[in-house]
């Protein structure tokens, strides 16, 4: 896992829910806390494009349903500044369920992988289809 190279908008807070783009079973995943945050006093945890999320399945096949996992999030709706000055956005708010260390559930990822999420989590751009 490395470090991101940009300063990425953090628009997910706790209570976000996030379409799941891999094959592990799951469909809609909700945020319920965001590993490393060290934040403010009375201020929700939120998380953004390449941030480790702790998920619960909301929506999915039954074995997933109600279990809590790790998360990377791939894709974001808020617009994000990439250091060439290039600005960035998706269409949905999209993560991947990994493991504690990043490494994917699923076998395929539907839909693009925003570049920072790939540059620090290499085994999820090995897998991605499309990188933006």
């Amino acid at each position: 896992m490395k470090a991101i190279s940009s300063s990425i908008p953090r628009p997910l807070p706790v209570g976000a829910r996030l379409v799941c783009a891999d094959n592990s079973g799951a469909r809609i995943l909700e945020i319920i806390a965001v590993k490393g945050y060290k934040g403010v006093k009375r201020r929700y945890p939120a998380a953004g494009v390449g941030d480790i999320v702790v998920v619960t399945v909301k929506k999915g096949s039954p074995d997933m349903r109600k279990q809590i996992h790790h998360a990377v999030i791939i894709r974001q709706r808020k617009e994000l500044r990439r250091p060439d000055g290039t600005r960035v956005k998706f269409e949905d708010n999209a993560a991947v369920i990994t493991d504690a260390e990043g490494i994917p559930k699923g076998s395929e990822i539907r839909g693009p992988v925003a570049r920072e999420a790939a540059e620090r989590f290499m085994k999820i751009a090995s897998i991605a289809t499309i990188l933006v």
